[in-house]
């Protein structure tokens, strides 16, 4: 068996052997074995293996016919790819100076590349039309199923042929009318034109007539098929062209079915008149529509500038559900991209606004701004019969829903248990809401905007000059009707900054409260709350346009910039949030994002805490004092006892998480001694004193849990609690009520706790059975 074959060609391992010789190496049985034996005659001649042999004139011959093939091969496959490179667009390959064109192994590599690319975007754009075939099939098969149904039902026979713009819209007003009504109102636009093709020109010159449109204001693109259309774009230029504009523009599409009919577009001008740039309208898309039917668009919460457009993206490609519609603000200025676009785009299925917005965002990088109307929109122009009917009726149904029932929306009084007042002052507190108290905004949609004065907090009429006296000397001059003023106010100011179209939707605004007034509960902030959430719910605005850090903010800020109310944030975070919540307000966290840290916590678990407010309480702005001034100004002893106040709700929040009662309490109690040491006895208040004295004497936790006019407090012994009841009796200030249970209410969880109700009121402690109060 042959294992190798080796040459032996070194100077050194031949020299005692024949030079050139050859060895086969074979097993040591082939060897030994006689019967196979075979003789290898020795080489004569010694062997050289590059020994040349003379060429000929025939093999000279041959070469040069190869050489000859392999130029022309060569020569062939260049001139296809420039060939290639000449079809391919940017893919120019200039001449050298003799004029052949000379490419190089990377050129060429170049070249296929972009062929490649080519091949795949020109594969793209036949799916594309073959999409488009498949819409017209299916508007051709609509257009059969019109005529069928004229036997079958005649609902729509009438309207064959009919532009899909002069179809029925919502409550029988054909879809144009509206536009035109929307345009024509307060005289906004200076001119209004409406382009159509040569096909509908007629139809939408009888309609000129009968709606006092200008009829020479009704442009006629000339074409009169599918396949000779101009599109979208086209047509816009063109009649920015014969009619010599030199303006902003709005672009509208007549056939475009809305939702809600009744946004300000007013407010859509104003917004667009803020911006330095463009405005496209856009809206969250409802629950079944596909995203890859419409343009999608990627909104910055901050600056609401459209980052990156999407014209009907495939499933999968993207997350984002705000759609555009034709519905648009040009400047002046940005007129002339249009005649560029259609230098880019010749054929007329690739001229759509969709694509025009994607290479204006997207490659020209152009300033696009979005506003959200809170409404869906449908082109009709875009669909067959069956989706017309079929997003006719949902928007008739929603539209019939939505005024007959009334939206009624509740906030509730808020107990401070450890930190306050420092949410003012990049301190950290914990607060909760509590069930014995609310406020109640309902809204019902009227003809005109009307807010109901409350007949007890917003009196008109007096029994006398000493009743009016009596009132105003408790009550003070100012009720809640202001407060839904203001809330209304600033929600307008808001959406119109945000960038969200409200809808002209009138609405009657009603409140109701049970919280006591000046003594420290967030009353005010309750019916501001309560208030908005009605706004909210009325105009279809979502938890991702406003949400609940921005909403705190708003909450304040309707306080403190419309009504010059001093307040923090706390109440209208835990308004907000609900329940039992940790807030830090760090001035760090406040610069960098306009809002704390705000974490729920669990409150199944709390212990029994009481609460007593007085009848007659101090006025809650008297406080403050001067503290506020004190911290502006830098004084240490003030920046100390805030941020001492932080590291006392700190460790409440370990042991509320603890479940340690008297730790909470002993915390309670300190932090009750810290604010009396920085606001003084005179800022406090006799009263709050008085209250607070008289539980310690019963081993009692006790602080303020607002501005003033309450105390809360927490008791662990429970006949010492009654002891301390029975004690504010004798002392003939008190009116007591007691939930002694869990409340869960619908909207969120809150505590237990025992109502003490102080007044001024003459009572015979004797004649009170203490069991009533355990």
């Amino acid at each position: 068996m042959v294992t190798s074959v080796v040459q032996a060609s070194d100077t050194h391992l031949s020299q005692s052997t024949p030079t050139g010789q050859l060895y086969v190496m074979m097993s040591p049985q082939e060897v030994l074995t006689g019967a196979n034996q075979r003789s290898i005659a020795p080489r004569t001649q010694p062997y050289n293996a590059k020994s040349e042999v003379p060429r000929t004139s025939r093999d000279d011959k041959r070469r040069a016919q190869h050489n000859e093939v392999e130029r022309r091969r060569r020569d062939k496959i260049n001139n296809w790819i420039v060939t290639l490179s000449k079809t391919i667009p940017d893919c120019n390959i200039d001449p050298t100076k003799s004029g052949q064109v000379s490419i190089s192994n990377e050129s060429k590599g170049g070249i296929l590349s972009k062929a490649c690319d080519y091949i795949q975007e020109l594969r793209q754009n036949n799916l594309r039309l073959g999409d488009d075939l498949s819409t017209l099939d299916r508007l051709k098969m609509d257009n059969q199923l019109l005529r069928q149904e004229n036997d079958a039902t005649g609902l729509y026979g009438q309207l064959t042929g009919v532009p899909k713009a002069l179809l029925p819209g919502i409550g029988g007003k054909k879809i144009l009318d509206f536009w035109w009504e929307t345009v024509n109102t307060r005289q906004l636009f200076s001119e209004v034109y409406l382009v159509t093709n040569a096909d509908k020109y007629k139809h939408y010159e009888r309609w000129a007539t009968a709606n006092d449109f200008p009829v020479e204001n009704v442009v006629n693109d000339g074409s009169t098929t599918l396949e000779g259309r101009l599109g979208a774009v086209a047509d816009l230029e063109l009649a920015i062209r014969s009619r010599k504009l030199q303006d902003d523009i709005m672009v509208i599409a007549g056939d475009m079915l809305c939702a809600d009919q009744n946004f300000d577009i007013a407010q859509v001008l104003r917004f667009f008149r803020s911006k330095p740039g463009e405005l496209a309208i856009y809206y969250e898309l409802e629950e079944g529509e596909k995203s890859s039917s419409r343009g999608i668009v990627e909104v910055c919460p901050e600056t609401h500038r459209i980052s990156r457009f999407l014209e009907k993206p495939q499933e999968g490609v993207t997350a984002l559900r705000l759609a555009s519609v034709v519905f648009y603000c040009l400047r002046k200025a940005t007129l002339p991209y249009l005649s560029d676009f259609l230098t880019l785009q010749p054929q007329a299925q690739d001229r759509t606004f969709g694509r025009f917005w994607e290479w204006i965002i997207n490659e020209e990088k152009l300033p696009v701004f979005g506003m959200k109307l809170p409404t869906g929109f449908q082109l009709i122009g875009q669909v067959g019969l069956s989706d017309y009917t079929k997003w006719l009726a949902h928007y008739s149904a929603q539209q019939q829903q939505c005024p007959a029932k009334p939206i009624t929306c509740r906030s509730y009084a808020r107990v401070g248990l450890m930190g306050n007042p420092s949410d003012g002052f990049n301190g950290k507190t914990i607060a909760m809401t509590i069930s014995n108290f609310w406020a109640e905004v309902t809204l019902m949609e009227s003809q005109a905007l009307v807010l109901l004065p409350h007949p007890l907090n917003d009196p008109t009429e007096f029994g006398s000059l000493q009743d009016l006296y009596c009132i105003s000397r408790k009550e003070g001059y100012l009720g809640g009707l202001r407060l839904l003023q203001a809330t209304c106010k600033k929600f307008y100011q808001f959406c119109s900054k945000q960038g969200i179209a409200l809808t002209k939707q009138n609405f009657t605004l009603k409140y109701d409260t049970n919280i006591p007034r000046q003594v420290g509960l967030a009353g005010s902030s309750a019916i501001v709350s309560a208030t908005l959430k009605c706004l909210m719910k009325f105009y279809n605005i979502t938890e991702s346009d406003l949400p609940k850090p921005t909403r705190a903010n708003f909450i304040l800020n309707v306080e403190t910039d419309e009504l010059f109310i001093t307040a923090g944030l706390q109440d209208r975070v835990v308004q907000v949030y609900e329940g039992l919540v940790y807030m830090d307000f760090s001035k760090q966290l406040m610069d960098e994002q306009g809002y704390g840290d705000y974490i729920p916590m669990d409150m199944s678990s709390l212990p029994p805490f009481w609460l007593a407010y007085l009848s007659d309480p101090s006025d809650s702005g008297r406080i403050h004092s001067n503290v506020r001034q004190r911290w502006l100004n830098g004084e240490a002893e003030v920046i100390d006892a805030m941020k001492s106040f932080a590291g006392l709700t700190d460790q409440a929040r370990v042991a509320l998480q603890g479940m340690d009662w008297s730790r909470l309490a002993q915390l309670m109690d300190e932090n009750f001694a810290l604010r009396r040491s920085v606001y003084t006895e005179d800022c406090l208040g006799p009263g709050n004193l008085k209250m607070v004295q008289l539980a310690r004497q019963f081993g009692s936790a006790a602080k303020l849990p607002g501005s003033g006019g309450a105390v809360v407090g927490l008791c662990l012994d429970q006949v010492r609690l009654v002891r301390l009841v029975l004690s504010l009796l004798k002392q003939q200030c008190i009116l007591y009520a007691l939930w002694n249970h869990w409340k869960r209410d619908c909207v969120s969880y809150f505590g237990h706790f025992i109502l003490i109700v102080a007044y001024k009121w003459l009572i015979d402690a004797q004649a009170i059975n203490c069991n009533s109060v355990i």
